[in-house]
């Protein structure tokens, strides 16, 4: 049997026998909460009535069933005229392990968050709010007369409970007990991010650049922070500073991710810089008209706005980036890891449209419950159970022609059921966390002949002579080439350079440029600039090529890859089809 025990501090669930003692249960109650025997004391009521002794009696002789709420009051507790059991501002303890929820939420939760507003004569409303903020919602949730005592927000499992005893496990047996509840899902009404938005163009730009010379989908990682969304109340927005390329295998219509072993520098860079990884963007790009750069308008209402496949994908990165939350008894709720396409717009120019899938998609997808439909990219399909694993039933509900409310077992699924969508800005004033105006290359962009390497270093160079030293540095993809390059990879003694990059500190980032690292890395660059560049062909032995504009098959050669332009497509136009010699 679980059984839920409620302290100041959270919810736990505790597994427990029919059989077992009170005094077993409550030395297993301390154990999980961090206290001492004597430490605290259970009550089968909430105003301190019926409080379980320590004593060979068991918990089916104490009448305490599956799934019944005790609670916990810590010893030197005050009564219930001065109850300390209010999550919505838990009472630190240092007995108990307290959650460290982002700054952002620890500002917002001290916030008031009303909305001043004149008496309006005419009676007249504001529009229904679509999607109201996540720290709104918890204001209601601990709002009333009972100001939310014992609210929890508890994650949804699809998995069956461990530990149930009397029947062999699954396939062979489930019960009641053990078995996960049936989902119904519903549009969520609170969204944890309100607003996306680029610090300036040039870093959307940037990474459209990749479709635009090759035609090629690419995806990256959105690097920036979450802050205050002032325009409402209690909201928060993601702040994109960066976009970093991890390695992938793009094609027109496809992308996928390969090993990075970058990954944990980018991380310990962004870190440094005082970013983080907020979201993930990829392209979704059709050339309509390539004479006056427009492109086709295919995610609407009547298609789609997030695939089902893409969906799982945010919900993947939604589990990996999960939301620390003082009011879930797991310590973590849903997430702020934002989605971001860069799709064609009703204007048939480029739009950035930003989403999330809901906390119940990400439970689906953690569980491994949800799959894509193959031809129909706007439905998902819920899994069905098999002996390897069990599946409850998922449910949603729609309008039939008569307007009556039907409930639909989800497979398939509409997708929209799952998605929350966000609006995504760019600034009237454009923001600068990296000040450089010139461009580094940026990296795993090998395919286009743009390549990180000391002779791009020493070309970006050349180009700002005179420049501030602090704003040639001032350059994400460059600070990570610094840190990550395999002649003189800069660890530890590109702190301080990190440091003023952050701080936009000129002094500081002088004092670094006198240190023996850049003599050096100028050194290299000297070198590197005498000697000419030359580039092999990307292609191994029995690989073809497409060209970059037509998309058709193209010779084999190692001719235009020496220089710094990317493959051409030669005459007679796209040429006859090739194989890579071995």
């Amino acid at each position: 049997k679980i059984i839920r025990v409620q302290s100041p501090n959270g919810m736990k669930k505790i597994s427990a026998t029919k059989k077992e003692t009170a005094a077993a249960f409550l030395n297993k109650v301390g154990k999980e909460f961090g206290f001492t025997s004597n430490g605290f004391s259970i009550y089968l009521n909430r105003n301190k009535t019926n409080e379980i002794q320590s004593q060979n009696k068991t918990l089916s002789l104490l009448k305490i069933k599956h799934g019944d709420m005790l609670f916990l009051y810590p010893s030197g507790s005050p009564g219930p005229s001065g109850e300390t059991m209010d999550v919505a501002m838990p009472h630190s303890s240092s007995s108990v392990p307290q959650i460290q929820e982002d700054d952002i939420d620890q500002y917002l939760a001290k916030q008031e968050g009303k909305i001043y507003r004149n008496k309006d004569p005419q009676l007249h409303l504001d529009p229904p709010v679509k999607h109201m903020s996540f720290h709104a919602y918890i204001r209601k949730l601990t709002g009333g007369a009972d100001k939310g005592k014992f609210v929890a927000l508890e994650n949804i499992s699809c998995k069956i409970k461990s530990g149930c005893e009397g029947h062999p496990p699954w396939p062979e047996g489930i019960c009641t007990k053990c078995q996960p509840s049936a989902i119904t899902l519903n549009r969520q009404k609170y969204r944890h991010i309100d607003n996306i938005m680029f610090e300036n163009h040039t870093i959307a730009d940037r990474f459209l650049d990749f479709w635009r010379k090759t035609g090629s989908q690419r995806m990256g990682y959105l690097y920036g922070r979450y802050i205050e969304h002032k325009d409402i109340p209690l909201a928060i927005r993601a702040e994109v500073a960066a976009i970093y390329e991890p390695p992938q295998i793009a094609t027109q219509n496809s992308l996928e991710l390969v090993d990075d072993p970058k990954a944990a520098a980018v991380e310990e860079i962004a870190a440094k810089l005082g970013l983080r990884k907020v979201g993930w963007i990829f392209t979704d790009l059709l050339s309509e008209d390539t004479r006056i750069g427009t492109v086709k308008y295919t995610r609407n209402k009547d298609s789609y706005f997030l695939s089902a496949e893409e969906c799982i994908t945010a919900g993947h990165f939604q589990n990996l980036h999960s939301n620390p939350c003082r009011l879930s008894p797991d310590g973590h709720f849903g997430s702020k890891f934002i989605t971001v396409v860069a799709t064609g717009g009703p204007d048939n120019q480029v739009h950035f449209e930003g989403y999330q899938v809901s906390n119940q998609c990400m439970a689906l997808v953690r569980d491994e419950c949800l799959l894509p439909c193959r031809d129909a990219p706007e439905l998902g399909y819920a899994k069905e159970s098999s002996t390897e694993q069990y599946v409850p039933d998922v449910f949603y509900k729609d309008k039939d022609k008569f307007g009556n409310d039907i409930t639909y077992l989800a497979r398939p699924l509409p997708v929209e059921y799952l998605i929350i969508d966000i609006t995504t800005t760019f600034p009237k004033d454009p923001q600068y966390t990296f000040s450089s105006t010139h461009r580094f290359p940026i990296e795993n962009r090998d395919v286009l002949g743009e390549t990180q390497d000391f002779h791009s270093l020493a070309s970006y160079l050349s180009q700002c002579p005179s420049t501030v030293f602090l704003d040639i540095v001032s350059d994400f993809h460059l600070l990570l080439f610094l840190v990550t390059n395999e002649v003189m990879p800069l660890k530890e003694s590109i702190g301080l350079l990190l440091d003023a990059v952050k701080m936009k500190d000129e002094e500081l980032a002088q004092t670094w440029k006198n240190s023996e690292q850049w003599a050096t890395i100028e050194q290299l660059c000297s070198k590197y600039l005498r000697e000419p560049k030359t580039r092999t062909s990307p292609l191994t032995p029995g690989s073809t090529i497409k060209c970059h504009y037509h998309h058709r098959p193209v010779p084999w050669s190692t001719a235009p890859w020496v220089g710094a332009g990317p493959l051409q497509c030669p005459p007679p136009p796209c040429g006859p089809a090739y194989t890579a010699p071995s």
